[in-house]
């Protein structure tokens, strides 16, 4: 019975550690975060992103639905420009799995294995957060993790992206 709920919990941890967003930011020292309370889409950075139009409409839906919880609103005139820039490539999973052998000490021997090799979609997402005034970058969040071809799933793996890259904005400032 132990042993049954130690491999159902090694599942779970293996299941959401496959499913988890690595995140980094990095902002201006200087910039008054508390002055930002409006804002609206760079343009020129959405026309160029290189996805479909409905993945782009995923993350900016995914970016209006999480702004208002960090005290924005959206505006014609705003403090802050959100720019979104995508990149995407197969990661290279290798596994090698060691057979039996036969053989002595630790001179020769005669075994068998094998290796096998999966290919798997990774994404990166990064917002960046400009001030509308200056035009100068003030924060950025970059979101790293599996991507799923599943299109009932994309707006729930998207969202996450953004909810984890969001989630360090305001930055703590020491």
């Amino acid at each position: 019975m132990k042993l049954l709920k130690l491999l159902s919990l090694l599942g779970f941890f293996i299941l959401t550690s496959c499913s988890s967003v690595t995140v980094n930011t990095d902002y201006d020292k200087k910039a008054d975060f508390a002055s930002f309370k409006t804002y609206a889409y760079s343009k020129s950075s959405i026309d160029k992103l290189e996805i479909s139009d409905l993945d782009k409409k995923r993350i900016l839906y995914a970016i209006d639905d999480a702004m208002p919880g960090k005290g924005f609103t959206k505006s014609e005139t705003p403090d802050v420009l959100v720019s979104i820039f995508t990149k995407e490539r197969e990661r290279v999973n290798v596994y090698n799995n060691m057979g039996w052998g036969f053989g002595y000490g630790w001179g020769p021997s005669w075994g068998m294995g094998y290796t096998r090799t999966t290919t798997t979609p990774e994404g990166t997402l990064y917002i960046d957060i400009i001030n509308a005034k200056t035009k100068e970058l003030v924060w950025q969040g970059i979101g790293t993790g599996y991507l799923t071809t599943n299109s009932e799933r994309k707006d729930e793996r998207i969202a996450e992206f953004v909810a984890k890259i969001l989630e360090k904005y305001p930055p703590v400032i020491k």
